[in-house]
């Protein structure tokens, strides 16, 4: 995971040396109203590591006005330690995992709304279908969660609006989560639902 958080700040900076318009103003009716995207964590599933996350996300959104959009969000991913472990010594650390992994299924409702030119904040809520799966690699139960993210970004234009990039920073929590099997509820039970300092960049396409 380390490794993909220096992937992130790289990327993060290089995006931070191109042109960076305004975004779309509220009087102009002429911007695209469609878009998809994706993100470039998708990335991370190329990168050798104990937690592959082999991850496909994909939206599918819609801009309301210029300063609103919505968009709907299709993802699944795989993770072996709980979601609420902060960065630090025990982020991702032996000992500290589950006794398998979580793959997850799920569909989210995002909200953007535009502060000041690029400046945006999300809000996504995502119900989840999770499967349990044990060291052995056999699937032992199954499980659902509310999923949220509240992010803060800046949404960048390229190639004269045709593409963007939105590198962000967010809070996840998990305002509900069903019976988990013990030995999965034992290691996730040490740590908070709320996890600080997502990092996110998200990529699309305009049409």
């Amino acid at each position: 995971m380390q490794k993909k958080i220096l992937w992130f700040s790289f990327i993060l900076m290089a995006a931070g040396t191109l042109q960076v318009e305004a975004q779309y103003a509220k009087q102009d009716t002429t911007y695209k109203k469609f878009f998809v995207g994706s993100t470039l964590f998708m990335l991370a599933n190329l990168i050798p590591d104990n937690n592959p996350p082999k991850m496909v996300y994909v939206n599918l959104g819609y801009r309301i006005t210029g300063k609103d959009a919505i968009s709907l969000e299709l993802k699944t991913w795989k993770y072996g330690w709980p979601i609420g472990i902060p960065y630090g010594k025990s982020f991702e650390a032996e000992g500290e995992g589950f006794p398998g992994y979580i793959r997850e299924y799920g569909f989210s409702v995002s909200y953007y709304r535009y502060l000041w030119k690029g400046l945006f904040t999300q809000i996504d809520v995502m119900p989840a279908w999770q499967t349990f799966v044990n060291d052995e690699g056999n699937r032992n139960d199954k499980g659902f969660q509310i999923f949220n993210t509240y992010s803060i970004g800046y949404h960048i234009k390229l190639f004269k609006d045709r593409f963007f990039i939105q590198p962000s920073i967010a809070i996840t929590h998990r305002p509900y989560q069903s019976e988990m099997p013990d030995s999965f509820k034992q290691v996730d039970d040490r740590w908070s639902r709320f996890f600080y300092g997502q990092p996110g960049l998200h990529f699309g396409f305009n049409f």
